[in-house]
């Protein structure tokens, strides 16, 4: 199928948007709301990560081999995919492909919130407690995220037909 025109798309939003229910309207204003609001804070985020990191290399103040710069850097970046990641499953939820975030994209992302937890991590000042909490929440996760799966595939479509899965 040729890829559509902006007109033609914004034709087939009009259309299907005089069929939507008032609540699925309103959802789908929030998502589009969400989404816009989450994708300005991730342009502000990568500008300033951006200028953060030029600047401190250019001018030398800090060493990136350094532990706790990688850790800072790398935390910031985790944090940008982390809403790069949430923003792209509402636009789902924009577009109407699905009417509700999937439970198993909110625990991928729950799981890269927790990568991003064990990056940033100052291992020096954590106490056994937390890492054994931080660790049954990534069990628990991963278990749930496994049950999700185990349950979709059994459902899945014939082999023919493909569908994008996380």
């Amino acid at each position: 199928m040729p890829a559509s025109t902006p007109s033609e798309r914004w034709d087939r939003s009009k259309a299907l948007w005089n069929v939507l229910t008032y609540y699925q309207r309103f959802e789908t204003a929030v998502a589009f709301v969400v989404t816009c609001v989450i994708a300005l804070i991730v342009l502000v985020a990568l500008y300033r990560l951006c200028i953060g990191v030029v600047t401190a290399l250019m001018f030398g103040a800090v060493n990136p081999l350094q532990h706790e710069v990688f850790q800072a850097i790398f935390g910031e970046i985790m944090t940008l995919l982390i809403a790069l990641e949430f923003n792209h499953t509402l636009r789902y939820a924009v577009t109407r492909h699905q009417s509700i975030i999937q439970t198993k994209v909110v625990v991928l992302i729950a799981l890269l919130a927790l990568a991003r937890k064990f990056i940033i991590l100052d291992i020096r000042e954590t106490t056994p407690g937390i890492l054994l909490g931080l660790a049954a929440t990534t069990l628990a996760l991963g278990a749930t995220y496994w049950l999700i799966r185990e349950r979709d595939d059994r459902g899945a479509p014939a082999a023919g037909n493909f569908s994008y899965n996380y």
